[in-house]
């Protein structure tokens, strides 16, 4: 457990069937925003991810506009598809908040990718949680505090899990050390999502 109160690891939460018609939905929501890939502000260097979103807003970063939320594909120009429904009931069991998400943010992470230790900080409000799905392969996460020094501890993610950043956790350093390929077979083509729900404004 985090050292910070309000870091939740629900192990377990969508069991085989869930996952599966949770990935369904998902598959739909890619068919019409189709996976992209961001790139670092100022450098352009690419993530090793690949992203899309779905809800009413979207994060995207790129060299010149770096990180934001904004309603539109950055390729394709049409709006993001809605938030399936298993989402936002997921939200509405975990969350412990008043209002909806209005992003849920698409990570596939093929074998060898990894996200470095970051803080979701680009929302104006910091009371909502941010509750996130692992569908696909294993992953090492890590959790620390609010400064990039602080001492992390390690967990598993495994498909199904669900992970909720919330009161002091919500603005604590966190990230993806390494994939485990080959110890899901949810995905037909290896790797893993993760979607992470978000209140923005």
């Amino acid at each position: 457990m985090s050292a910070l109160s309000g870091f939740r690891h629900l192990t377990g939460y969508f069991g085989a069937r869930a996952q599966a018609a949770l990935l369904a939905d998902l598959q739909a929501v890619l068919k019409a925003a189709p996976l992209f890939v961001p790139r670092m502000p100022r450098s352009g260097k690419p993530f090793s991810v690949r992203m899309s979103n779905c809800g009413t807003l979207g994060w995207v970063s790129d060299q010149d506009g770096g990180y934001r939320y904004q309603p539109t594909h950055p390729q394709t120009g049409e709006p993001w598809p809605a938030m399936p429904q298993r989402l936002v009931d997921l939200w509405d069991e975990v969350a412990d908040f008043s209002h909806h998400p209005e992003a849920c943010l698409i990570n596939y992470y093929p074998r060898g990718a990894r996200m470095g230790s970051h803080r979701d900080a680009d929302e104006a409000d910091f009371t909502a949680p941010v509750v996130s799905v692992s569908l696909g392969d294993d992953a090492v996460f890590h959790v620390g505090g609010r400064a990039r020094a602080d001492a992390k501890q390690r967990v598993v993610l495994k498909s199904g899990d669900v992970v909720v950043l919330g009161g002091e956790a919500r603005l604590a350093y966190h990230g993806i050390d390494r994939i485990r390929p080959g110890t899901s077979s949810l995905l037909a083509e290896g790797g893993r999502f993760n979607l992470t729900l978000r209140r923005v404004g």
